[in-house]
């Protein structure tokens, strides 16, 4: 793939140029013990799992693959106290069938949402690395209460999690095994245009999480600002069909008043970029206007305020998090190119570094609105880039904000690794945004935006602080933003600082992608 193509800047770092396979998904009608290939992965239930007294399976089409391989699936089965339990698979060396292996993924009691077979297309991808696999078949031992269109969701989110499993980001090692899947065919789970036209919607929105991968994964000294212009840059020559492109460099920001975000900006060689993409339909008139605007911070060590601790620094890399989302988005939906909506994709790329010409404590910011900051925190700099770029896009002249930012450790503290918290005042745009976060199987938690907590937030030399008491910071942070955003936008913020990376795999998510595309295809 050609995501991310950067210069190196420091360490003589370039990230390789990796082609990885393309995965193609089909829908097969034939029976499945004729079918040819590595493996044949079954989703099955506990209730699935169920045996008569004579050990034989109950579910047919289990007996039917089962009495091909002369009992094998019973018998490992049982060895291995496999019962369906969701989280178990085993991968079995069969003969008798066309398939060389026989691979069972317990689903427990039975997925309650298409979003949750999900650790189906998870298992497939795995079992496949581990066997070098080219083509897989994925069926499930049971299509009861499945509609045609809810084959259809599940079809997608096996596709998603087996693309995004099979993906691992290689850029930067000298050695390393190629993927080999190649092709995945589905039984029993629809097919013709509608398939298709799902699938493809699919593959779209991984290759913006893909992309977003990509961009918090790599490390500080290859993605600079200027270096995140270009990728935004590149894709608006990508689909400059519906895609412009404006990057406006440190005197633009000046002539636009942006002295918070450039505040933030000042200590560092690397210059900041201030990044706006607009998406327009091909065809048609457009009836809502939307802004998605990402915190960019590609590096931060917290200023004077510097961070201490252990494992605090080394992952600040991922604070630009929010804009790799935005730009992730933007990748996904200039293939998708959804009709009657127009998007602003806004980020103030910097760093927060530490040197003589940078921001102090006690210092005092203007923003572009006007509004006056004392800074009582440099490591409370997300906020600061955001008020600028959150008063630019209401001058966009949009009905409807979602920001996204790496902003609080106190959201980590309230939600987990797991969970996004979800800060507006607005009860309809939040019901958009989390019924968007279910199709696309993302968690959110809505947070309170208590009016009351803004008092610390109060300065005696200036229109307010950037950083109060540490109790409840993920809402005076949110607090803080309101500042910034016209009272007739309705506005939504996501604190994404705990789901934007996996430490049990130490690389990013590419969280809330998924969540942004549908909610912009929901407004279309």
């Amino acid at each position: 793939m050609d995501h991310v193509v950067t210069k190196a800047t420091l360490g003589l770092t370039h990230p390789a140029q990796i082609d990885h396979p393309k995965i193609s998904f089909a829908a097969k009608e034939t029976d499945l013990v004729e079918w040819k290939g590595d493996i044949l992965a079954m989703g099955v239930t506990e209730k699935d799992m169920t045996k008569d007294k004579n050990s034989k399976f109950e579910n047919q089409i289990l007996e039917k693959l089962d009495s091909k391989v002369n009992g094998l699936l019973s018998e490992v089965s049982g060895e291995e106290d496999f019962t369906g339990k969701a989280g178990q698979s085993t991968v079995i060396r069969v003969s008798g069938l066309e398939a060389k292996r026989v691979s069972l993924i317990g689903l427990g009691k039975g997925p309650t949402d298409p979003s949750s077979y999900r650790v189906l297309g998870e298992s497939v991808a795995s079992a496949a690395k581990a066997s070098q696999a080219n083509n897989v078949a994925v069926a499930l031992a049971s299509l009861e209460g499945l509609t045609p269109e809810s084959k259809l969701a599940t079809a997608s989110a096996i596709a998603k999690a087996t693309l995004l499993g099979s993906y691992e980001d290689n850029r930067f090692k000298s050695e390393y095994k190629k993927p080999s899947l190649k092709c995945v065919d589905f039984f029993g789970l629809g097919g013709g245009p509608e398939f298709e036209k799902k699938l493809k919607y699919t593959e779209d929105i991984c290759s913006g999480v893909i992309l977003a991968k990509e961009l918090v994964n790599a490390p500080a000294n290859v993605l600079t600002p200027e270096v995140l212009a270009e990728e935004a840059a590149k894709i608006a020559a990508t689909y400059s069909d519906v895609f412009t492109a404006k990057i406006l460099d440190t005197e633009q920001c000046k002539e636009l008043k942006m002295g918070s975000y450039l505040g933030v900006a000042a200590a560092s060689t690397n210059p900041p970029k201030f990044i706006h993409l607009c998406y327009k339909p091909p065809n048609g008139p457009v009836k809502t206007k939307l802004a998605l605007v990402g915190k960019g911070l590609t590096f931060d060590c917290g200023g004077y305020n510097i961070k201490t601790g252990f494992g605090s620094m080394d992952l600040m890399k991922c604070d630009m998090g929010g804009s790799a989302a935005v730009l992730g988005a933007a990748k996904a939906l200039g293939q998708i190119k959804p009709p009657g909506v127009e998007v602003h994709f806004i980020v103030a790329a910097c760093e927060n570094m530490i040197s003589g010409t940078g921001m102090r404590p006690g210092d005092i910011l203007t923003a572009s609105n006007g509004k006056t900051i004392e800074v009582s925190d440099t490591d409370a700099e997300g906020r600061l880039t955001l008020a600028d770029a959150l008063v630019y896009a209401c001058n966009q002249g949009v009905d409807k904000i979602v920001d996204l930012a790496t902003l609080t450790g106190a959201c980590i503290v309230a939600l987990g690794p797991s969970i996004a918290g979800i800060f507006t005042p607005s009860d309809e745009l939040c019901k958009e945004v989390v019924a968007a976060a279910e199709v696309a199987g993302e968690k959110f938690w809505r947070l309170p935006m208590e009016e009351s907590y803004w008092d610390s937030m109060k300065s005696g030399v200036a229109d307010m602080v950037n950083a109060g008491s540490p109790k409840g910071d993920s809402i005076t942070a949110a607090l803080f933003l309101k500042q910034f955003v016209d009272e007739k936008v309705q506005w939504l913020h996501i604190d994404m600082a705990g789901p934007v990376w996996n430490n049990k795999k130490n690389a990013a998510t590419g969280f809330a992608i998924p969540t942004l595309v549908e909610w912009v295809v929901s407004n279309s």
